[in-house]
């Protein structure tokens, strides 16, 4: 073995040695419980990934979801991959997301459910992944859409191309919370603008949220994406509520 080698095995063996330095002393932790990471592990530890409160909506052509907005917009799948409960983990992996500048969470989740979905059988029913847009004022604020980071997860491991800037969000509105079904809907059926309609004609797109909860702002932007062309229409949140 040349001399060249050799220095170049040496740097690769004190580089994960001194890797596994820093991780002993200085040890990434799991953003969902706080335990550090094992080698291996990204973001989440294999723990909190197996105890996630799954919905397995995927499985269910006829869930919760479909039946609250069945009627009111017309969807091929409908689908949410977490329950989210006040005070559990999916509350604060929220929080952790939308609150504590980590974007990272998104990605992960959005790749974990990417994988669920192509093991079901739904890796090439949809063309283009389009998340519901933030508000410009408010993805400056934040700095990142976490719908768009949950979009870019499922991309990644589902291999269909995912585009922020189709949907647009053209009027502030005020927070969802509290607010009635029909106050809802009012809030936010004239807020949404479709700037690249060419993008999805005759497209089956798969419109994603971080969380639902009567479905009113997907059902906004949904009827946009389907008077502007798209051949199907599908959601998937990250949360239900």
């Amino acid at each position: 073995m040349s001399s060249i080698h050799v220095k170049s095995n040496l740097i690769k063996s004190a580089f994960h040695l001194w890797g596994d330095f820093v991780t002993l002393f200085f040890p990434n932790h799991c953003l969902g419980c706080s335990n550090a990471l094992y080698k291996g592990e990204e973001i989440l530890c294999t723990r909190c990934i197996l105890e996630l409160p799954k919905t397995k909506y995927h499985e269910q052509v006829d869930n919760i979801i479909k039946t609250r907005l069945s009627g009111r917009i017309p969807l091929v799948y409908a689908m949410a991959f977490l329950r989210f409960r006040k005070t559990g983990v999916v509350q604060h992996l929220l929080h952790q997301l939308k609150y504590n500048n980590h974007p990272e969470i998104g990605v992960r989740l959005g790749k974990i459910y990417g994988n669920e979905l192509v093991d079901a059988g739904l890796g090439k029913e949809f063309d283009l992944i389009i998340p519901i847009p933030l508000h410009p004022s408010r993805k400056r604020r934040r700095g990142y859409n976490q719908s768009a980071k949950f979009a870019e997860g499922l991309s990644s491991t589902m291999q269909i191309p995912w585009d922020e800037s189709i949907a647009e969000r053209i009027m502030r509105t005020t927070t969802q919370t509290r607010k009635t079904k029909i106050e809802r809907w009012e809030n936010v059926k004239d807020v949404f603008l479709i700037r690249h309609p060419e993008k999805i004609v005759n497209k089956r797109i798969l419109l994603i949220d971080d969380v639902i909860t009567t479905g009113a702002t997907l059902e906004a932007c949904g009827h946009h994406l389907i008077n502007s062309g798209c051949s199907e229409l599908s959601i998937a949140c990250l949360a239900e509520a």
